[in-house]
Parts: structure tokens; sequence; C-alpha cells
């Protein structure tokens, strides 16, 4: 079970990782493929909020790969608990606010690595 929570610690990680380069890097250019819905004419003047949304997901990536590197089982577990929470939250809040596939690609693998570690901590 142990190195299935790895796995999805790293998929979310990684996803997290390809989300921050698409919105600091490639909001202009990728952007309208992708959101289709999203008047093409609003991607170059919302350049800066999405880089910054962006960053935000470069943050919850590095705290998962960061988890990675604590020899601890306890702390390791609650730094994983801790950002993925954050992930769930994130996803929660973009299936109510923008789209319920958010939930699917964000909150999902993270709700997953919440039940992996929960599962992982109590029984070892």
């Amino acid at each position: 079970m142990l190195i299935i929570l790895h796995i999805i610690v790293g998929l979310v990680a990684l996803l997290h990782l390809y989300f921050m380069w698409f919105e600091m890097f490639q909001w202009e250019t990728k952007g309208p493929k992708v959101f289709r819905k999203f008047p093409k004419e609003l991607f170059t003047p919302t350049k800066s909020m999405a880089a910054n949304q962006g960053l935000y997901n470069g943050f919850l990536a590095a705290g998962l790969i960061w988890s990675y590197f604590i020899t601890d089982i306890n702390w390791q577990v609650n730094v994983r608990l801790f950002f993925l929470l954050c992930v769930l939250i994130a996803g929660l809040y973009g299936a109510y606010s923008v789209s319920k596939k958010i939930f699917t690609i964000q909150g999902l693998p993270a709700l997953i690595g919440l039940v992996l570690c929960f599962l992982v901590f109590v029984y070892g």
C-alpha cells in the first residue's frame, strides 16, 4: 500500500507541476485550446492572473515532492496530508466555481492520496 501511496502522491505532484507550467508559460498559446468556453480575447489580459495561479500550483507540487525527502514517517504523512488536503480543497472549489471536471482531474487523485495516507498511517 505504501508503494501505491508514493505513486499517487507523485502523480498529484506531477499534475501540479504541469498545471504550473501550463498556467505560467503556456496560458496564451495552449490555453484557448484547453479552455474553449473561455473567450479567446481574455487570455492575454488574464495572463498574469493565470501565472499567479500557476505559482500556487508549483507550491503544492513542491510540498508533495518535499515529503519524499522527509525520513520521519509521522512528519512525512503529516506533510502529505496537509498538501493533499490543500489540493482537494482547491479541486472542490474549482468544481463548484468553474467545472465539475476539475474535481475529477485535481480533487479525486488528492482524495485517493488522502485515503491512502490514513490507511498507511493507521495500519502501517
